[in-house]
C-alpha cells in the first residue's frame, strides 16, 4: 500500500496548498483514466481526443474553430486531432452550409456507438466508485467541479 497524498493537515495552514494538492492528483489520476476510456473507444485513440468526441455528441455540426475555443487549445492542435479522428472513422467533416469555408464537425455512426459504450462504462465507473458516497454529496461534488472550471475558463478568458 502506498501514501496517496501527504496528511491534509500539512496543508491546512492554506486551503489554496491544499487545494493545489488535490487537483495535481486528481487531474494525473484523471490522465490516466483518461487513456484507459480512449482506448474503450478506439484502440489508436489519444486520450486527449475522447473531451472533443464529448464534445462533438452533444453537439453535432459543431465547428473546429468552436472546438479550439470550449477547450482553449489552437486551432492547429484541434486540425490535427480532427484529422486522426476522420481517419480513425470516428467523425466526419461536412462542408458549412451557412459558410463553405468551414466545416460542421459530427460522430459518425461508429464514432457515436464507441464513445457511448466508453462513456457508460466511465459513468459505470464512477458509480463503482463511488459507491459508498450519499447521492447529495455525489452532486454536490459535481456542482462544485463545475462551479470551478466556469470560474477557470473566465479566468482563462481573461488572460488571453
Amino acid at each position: 500500500m502506498y501514501d496517496l497524498a501527504p496528511p491534509i493537515a500539512d496543508t491546512a495552514s492554506d486551503p489554496f496548498d491544499a487545494l493545489e494538492l488535490e487537483l495535481r492528483l486528481l487531474i494525473r489520476r484523471a490522465q490516466s483514466a483518461a487513456a484507459e476510456t480512449a482506448r474503450r473507444v478506439h484502440p489508436e485513440l489519444e486520450a486527449s481526443a475522447y473531451p472533443l468526441l464529448a464534445h462533438i455528441s452533444a453537439h453535432p455540426g459543431t465547428r473546429g474553430s468552436d472546438l479550439a475555443a470550449h477547450f482553449g487549445i489552437g486551432r492547429a492542435t484541434v486540425s490535427r486531432q480532427l484529422s486522426r479522428l476522420v481517419a480513425l472513422g470516428l467523425v466526419r467533416r461536412e462542408v458549412d452550409p451557412e459558410d463553405t469555408r468551414g466545416q460542421r464537425i459530427t460522430l459518425t455512426e461508429d464514432g457515436a456507438t464507441r464513445f457511448e459504450h466508453a462513456r457508460a462504462a466511465r459513468v459505470e465507473m464512477l458509480h463503482e466508485i463511488l459507491a459508498d458516497w450519499d447521492r447529495k454529496n455525489v452532486t454536490e461534488l459535481a456542482t462544485l467541479l463545475r462551479q470551478y472550471s466556469e470560474s477557470f475558463v473566465r479566468w482563462r478568458d481573461t488572460r488571453s
